[in-house]
């Protein structure tokens, strides 16, 4: 679709339209529902059209309608929605089509990759099984499993999911998407959780299945760079609306709208400055259960004017580019010069810190009838984080690095070595990648955070969890409520909260920030950086993500096959990697050419 600016707001059909027949083709499509007697608003009048063999990103923050829209043209809307306008696929309107029918389309013209393959598999059944059904056949399921880029077909058809790695459960789950011969493949995140080297082959593969069968995809993630590798278009969601739609190059190096923009320069690269916080997108979404009268994005917005909060844009043809934005006034050339970035406290005195000596884990079996070879997670690992230091431990899976943050929690045994902690008494405090199954669900975030300060007399635990709420950026009203009840973003802060709210001497994370929005993942990592400075404490970050890890920390170490492969300084091991495996963990990191 290419529309080119003139006066005035734009059509729905100027909004759907393409120069072929779309394979899919969303019209003024409204979704709510209704929970606990208050509507929650998920889409408010998108328009999409999807070209045969298109491949179009879908990006926003959490709560922005994004999967949504994917289910919504999948027709797997749960049944208490509220539905208006259309969705076309395959000449059927899923939003009137009955259940028999809706299943046919599924079957004769769509697939579908989820985020979490073992949710989406039969940990029952063998994977030649599953595919085997939906290929009719053993050879089809075998041609199917070698399309999606498992060389040894034939003898995976045997295995179960849990054999699999992420990254060869993602390939199986993508070959079932292909079994059906689909006109149109919703994946939706279906790299969040994977390495960088993974990540790259599953897009890589995405793109050579776009080109060898010919299928659309709606690609939905929450990272641009990702998005970026594959996608022919960019869809740009807020608050359940579309804000921006343009070419992939055009929207990310000349964004017309503040949200687009404020994406663009929240997103941690490998060239950040490590000296400043990193600019963050202030505030959080719109509640979903109310209505905004103008601009949802202008409490937020950086060049917010007055009608801005009285008149709702349009979506219109963008003055930077050739596609579509909803702007008063196409501001996102200006926004870079508002998201200014804050420098570091000052540190504090340095404390905790940690000595690991010639560490081994081994995983052995045991028992008459366990016939599995043992299996070394360390082998002979050194490592020493100073009094206040920060160190990041970077690897793929499997390569040790969260067995190694586990044996630093005391939550898992030697085999053989020593760990010394170096400070006072106290136990690592241990932050989780997923906050909401860290944090008691039937406790409130008061009686959560009150736990690790019960030596302290009750009023002053009281202000002390106020303080420590209000430091990390929540409000003290937080104390009342339960995890369920809080964003991904705020129960990672709030296990933040409770993890610090005694300052500990040596602060581990896992994981932190990987399946977090770039805005919040900048938050986090903001936060984390202050937190250090202000408390003194050592810590030790665990990720996959290089340019998270250059931000982060002092010092960053490499592991693979349970071994330390390269250590030095944050900035070195970036820019000047002496280990055949960090490069290749560097040159699978995506980055987004930017319009700055």
């Amino acid at each position: 679709m290419v529309l080119h600016a003139s006066s005035g707001s734009v059509s729905q059909d100027q909004v759907a339209q393409s120069p072929v027949s779309p394979v899919a083709d969303v019209r003024s499509l409204y979704v709510s529902f209704d929970r606990g007697g208050e509507r929650i608003h998920a889409l408010r009048g998108v328009d999409l059209a999807i070209a045969p063999g298109e491949i179009v990103g879908l990006v926003g923050e959490s709560g922005s309608g994004k999967t949504m829209l994917g289910l919504s043209l999948l027709g797997l809307l749960p049944l208490m929605a509220q539905i208006q306008g259309s969705v076309r696929v395959d000449d059927v309107d899923l939003t009137t089509a009955d259940t028999q029918t809706r299943r046919l389309v599924r079957r004769r013209a769509l697939g579908a990759v989820f985020q979490d393959p073992m949710s989406s598999l039969n940990p029952t059944m063998a994977i030649g099984r599953q595919v085997g059904e939906v290929a009719g056949s053993r050879v089809e399921a075998i041609r199917l499993l070698k399309a999606a880029g498992i060389a040894d077909a034939t003898r995976r058809l045997k295995d179960f999911p849990h054999q699999l790695s992420g990254g060869l459960r993602q390939r199986v789950m993508l070959a079932i998407a292909l079994a059906g011969e689909p006109k149109l493949i919703i994946a939706d995140e279906p790299t969040t959780a994977l390495d960088v080297t993974i990540q790259a082959q599953v897009l890589d593969l995405m793109a050579r299945m776009r080109d060898s069968f010919g299928c659309a995809i709606l690609l939905i993630t929450h990272d641009l760079a990702v998005a970026s590798k594959v996608a022919d278009r960019l869809c740009v969601l807020y608050a359940g609306r579309m804000v921006e739609l343009g070419t992939m190059r055009e929207v990310t190096q000349r964004p017309d709208h503040p949200y687009s923009a404020s994406l663009l320069a929240a997103r941690l690269t490998l060239n950040a400055q490590r000296e400043r916080q990193l600019p963050m997108i202030p505030g959080e979404p719109p509640d979903p259960r109310s209505t905004p009268v103008g601009c949802a994005f202008a409490p937020r917005c950086p060049v917010v004017e007055e009608r801005c909060l009285e008149q709702r844009p349009a979506l219109r043809p963008a003055a930077r580019h050739s596609g579509l934005a909803a702007c008063h006034f196409m501001a996102g050339a200006l926004v870079a010069d508002r998201h200014d970035s804050t420098p570091w406290p000052l540190d504090a005195t340095g404390r905790g810190g940690v000595v690991v000596r010639d560490v081994v884990v081994r995983f052995g079996a045991h028992g008459l009838f366990n016939r599995r070879q043992p299996f070394e997670a360390l082998r002979g690992v050194n490592l020493a984080v100073a009094p206040g230091e920060s160190v990041a431990i970077v690897g793929e899976s499997g390569s040790g690095k969260t067995t190694l943050l586990r044996v630093l929690a005391g939550l898992q045994s030697l085999t053989s070595g020593e760990v010394q902690l170096s400070g006072g008494f106290q136990r690592p405090q241990m932050v989780f990648q997923d906050a909401g199954a860290s944090l008691t669900p039937w406790l409130t975030v008061g009686r959560l955070l009150e736990e690790r300060v019960l030596n302290l007399p009750r009023q002053e635990r009281q202000e002390r969890i106020r303080r420590t709420l209000v430091r990390l950026g929540l409000p003290a009203e937080l104390m009342g409520v339960r995890p369920s009840q809080l964003s991904g973003g705020q129960r990672q802060r709030v296990a933040l909260a409770r993890a610090v709210i005694e300052p500990p001497e040596l602060l581990l994370c896992d994981e932190p920030i990987s399946a977090l929005d770039v805005s919040l993942a900048a938050s986090v990592l903001n936060v984390l950086g202050q937190l250090r400075r202000e408390l003194g404490f050592a810590m030790v970050f665990v990720t996959h993500d290089l340019a998270a890890a250059r931000f982060v920390a002092d010092r960053i170490v490499v592991m693979t096959s349970g071994e330390i492969v390269e250590e030095g300084p944050a900035e070195d091991v970036v820019r000047e990697p002496s280990a055949v495996y960090t490069r290749t963990l560097l040159a699978a990191v995506p980055e987004v050419k930017t319009w700055q």
